[in-house]
């Protein structure tokens, strides 16, 4: 999903405080946006240009010195961080949607996560006013939730601390778990007993994301680990390997399992990730390699016994050519989720006497839905599904049988809990809407109920409204809109209204709830969604319409949805925001730069804006299937098509744009947002504002408390109101 990382202030008295400012919607004035400069304005960056030549193309970088991050930069960039915080702070109102927003989230019970383990339902939560999540455990579903783990107390002082990651052994009695502080998603690896609470001496570094394997008698587990080099070089997240642990030994006694030079039969990239996969029941482990970010997988089979013994003995179930993205594991059965030959995905069967893609039989065929994920439980395989913009799931029976699950209510399921284990019947899920609040429920065979681990906030959702319809694209293809407003809203185009966009990775943009803006559908605004090319709503082929070559999709899809949405009455040029974050930044930044009038305002949260020079940050190796590599001719052009920071012109109109970053963050390195705000600031020849928002105690989004999100989201509410001229949102001149 995207995630999308807010910031916020609490305050006891946020709805009289929005309240009293808040108008009947429609009777709004508007007026022209009152400039704001401070001082001389945003610091002025150094301009020193970098030309290179791609394949007898020159290219001029003016602020490749930044990507340094050397004290300069850092000068620099709190320089833009401070001013920016400065000129918000003059937006009348921004205290009172912070303080409505965090009342919201505030009376939330949000859960993360949910495992079993023996007798034992774990889930992360964050209780309600809580600004981080924990980990709970219950006994059974009428259990009293008792609390593991708390990140809070792994804080160093002046910053934060997330919890990342975490695993409970098949038992319930251990679970492993990943800490990290200020935002970096940089993990420690720790193990706790449940009985005790107790965290056992072991603790391993380098575990950003260690997708822990427990070993079906719970004596140890697999885990991911990186190199053991600096964090900010390209080379970080390269040649990682799987390791074994066993509880209660030296981490230095670890073995490795699998990584590049460990066996003749596994070919491993730099960019592969190496995990080790078990099931309870299953004599057999499967290991997966993820290539970057690429959702096709190899995948490899070896004996649990072999395994353990620090031996394996590889066979290749499948590869890339082979399409499949996800698999789940049950007893000898192994189930792979696959696109090839079917743009909605089905779901084949393998076994583990004789395992691999070409002895798989079809279990369950294409349909009119995507299939998006499977899990493997004791009374069979869930496998959920997305149509229409809404979840389905349907159960496959051991025996074979396939059914409809009847879900509790019409909205979209979080694949992130999506969850299931062989130890026991049925799966979990948290299924949510637009303007639904999340419940976490859990079905077997072919009914689903509600439970009490996520009860239901107070707040009302009656006045809200959501619909689903399809904008033309310039081609003729249509594009799936979802939009979300205030009962009624009059179409005459007054309305402000906010366009956000990502189109990225397959990953579609499912509904969620949306309490951080109901501020803003209250003064009346408007939030919509475009699906576009590039996600993952429509199938495989809707993911690849808007990858390299065809990525250009992405942005004029989004610009024909705000489009569809001007001339349908939802909104103005002069009222539309469109918003874009990580990926999404691609999207919105071309958008800016190919139709700088189209919007009266650009937000570009921890977004990519300098795709050319991406692949060259922490992060860039495992990202070059998405995107390409400019070492190709092709990938050249492609790349060069999508920089946003490459297309800003010298004096064009642009409009009012805000960038924000984090300057933990280990996805989009902070040097995008600032040479693009650099860039910005020198070649616009409007009045509008080019701000970049710094959070010095974040990264990418994940991992922020409430606190910081709601925050973010205030000052991204408040910018856009001022810049979209709502007068009571106008600082005062001068």
């Amino acid at each position: 999903m995207p995630h999308v990382s807010r910031r916020a202030f609490l305050a006891s008295t946020a709805g009289l405080a929005l309240a009293a400012m808040a108008r009947p919607a429609g009777a709004e004035t508007f007026v022209q946006p009152v400039n704001v400069v401070i001082g001389n304005g945003p610091p002025v960056a150094p301009v020193r240009p970098v030309v290179e030549t791609y394949f007898g193309q020159e290219v001029t970088d003016r602020y490749r010195w930044m990507e340094s991050k050397d004290a300069e930069w850092r000068a620099y960039t709190n320089a833009e961080g401070d001013y920016t915080a400065q000129v918000l702070e003059k937006i009348p109102g921004r205290a009172a949607l912070a303080a409505a927003i965090s009342k919201n989230t505030g009376a939330i019970v949000a859960v993360l996560g949910v495992q079993t383990g023996g007798t034992r339902i774990f889930t992360e939560i964050r209780p309600a006013g809580a600004e981080t999540s924990k980990l709970f455990v219950r006994d059974g579903l009428t259990g009293a939730d008792a609390k593991l783990i708390d990140p809070d107390t792994y804080a160093k002082p002046g910053s934060h601390a997330a919890l990342d990651w975490w695993s409970a052994s098949p038992d319930g009695s251990h679970v492993v778990f990943g800490i990290s502080g200020g935002g970096s998603e940089q993990s420690t690896l720790r193990v706790l007993v449940t009985e005790t609470g107790v965290v056992l001496p072991e603790a391993i570094d380098r575990t950003t994301d260690a997708s822990p394997g427990w070993l079906p008698d719970g004596s140890g587990f697999f885990y991911n680990r990186l190199q053991d080099v600096p964090p900010e070089s390209v080379e970080y997240e390269q040649k990682s390997v799987c390791w074994l642990h066993i509880l209660n030994t030296d981490p230095v006694g670890d073995i490795k399992i699998l990584g590049q030079g460990l066996s003749p039969d596994v070919a491993v990239q730099d960019i592969d990730f190496p995990v080790v996969c078990t099931a309870p029941g299953a004599e057999i482990v499967v290991g997966v390699l993820e290539a970057g970010v690429q959702n096709e997988l190899t995948l490899y089979a070896a004996k649990l016994a072999d395994a353990t013994a620090g031996k394996p003995v590889w066979v290749k179930i499948c590869g890339p050519a082979d399409a499949v993205t996800g698999f789940a594991l049950r007893g000898d059965e192994i189930f792979l989720l696959t696109h090839k030959h079917a743009a909605h995905y089905r779901v084949l069967k393998t076994t583990a006497a004789k395992p691999g893609i070409a002895t798989a039989v079809e279990v369950v065929p294409q349909g009119r839905a995507v299939i998006r994920d499977i899990v493997a439980a004791q009374d069979g395989l869930y496998v959920l599904e997305l149509e229409d913009g809404l979840a389905g799931l349907r159960h496959l029976g051991t025996e074979g049988g396939l059914t409809k699950v009847k879900l509790p209510f019409a909205g979209a399921i979080d694949g992130g809990t999506f969850y299931a284990d062989t130890l026991h019947a049925g799966a979990w899920f948290l299924l949510e809407g637009w303007v639904r609040p999340a419940a976490l429920c859990h079905a077997a065979g072919g009914v689903a109920v509600q439970t009490d681990l996520a009860p239901l906030p107070p707040i009302d959702v009656s006045p809200y409204v959501s619909e689903e319809i399809f904008a033309m694209a310039r081609d003729g293809v249509r594009v799936p809109l979802s939009i979300v407003y205030r009962k009624g809203l009059k179409h005459e185009g007054s309305a402000p209204l906010l366009l956000e966009a990502y189109g990225a990775y397959g990953i579609s943009f499912d509904p969620y709830f949306v309490a951080r803006w109901l501020p803003f559908l209250d003064l009346g605004g408007v939030f919509a969604v475009a699906h576009v090319r590039g996600g993952g709503e429509l199938g495989e082929d809707w993911h690849i319409a808007g990858q390299k070559a065809e990525k250009f999709h992405s942005w004029q899809d989004t610009e024909d949805c705000a489009l569809h949405l001007v001339q349908a009455g939802y909104t103005a040029h002069r009222r539309l925001a469109v918003m874009g974050e990580s990926a999404g930044g691609i999207t919105v930044g071309r958008l800016l730069t190919e139709r700088p009038e189209l919007a009266a305002v650009v937000i570009s949260m921890v977004g990519v804006s300098d795709a050319m020079r991406s692949e060259f940050s922490p992060n860039g190796p495992p990202n070059i299937p998405e995107f390409g590599t400019v070492r190709t001719k092709t990938g050249f052009h492609d790349l060069l098509a999508m920089d946003a920071y490459q297309h800003v012109h010298d004096k064009v109109m642009y409009p009012s744009v805000l960038l924000t970053t984090g300057l933990n963050d280990p996805r989009v390195s902070s040097w995008e947002p600032t040479k693009m705000a650099a860039r910005l600031q020198a070649a616009t020849v409007s009045k509008n504002p080019v701000l970049l928002r710094v959070d010095k105690d974040a990264g990418h989004g994940i991992g922020s408390t409430r606190v910081q999100r709601d925050v973010l989201m205030a000052d991204v509410t408040a910018f856009i109101l001022w810049r979209v001229g709502d007068s009571r949102y106008q600082p005062r001149a001068g």
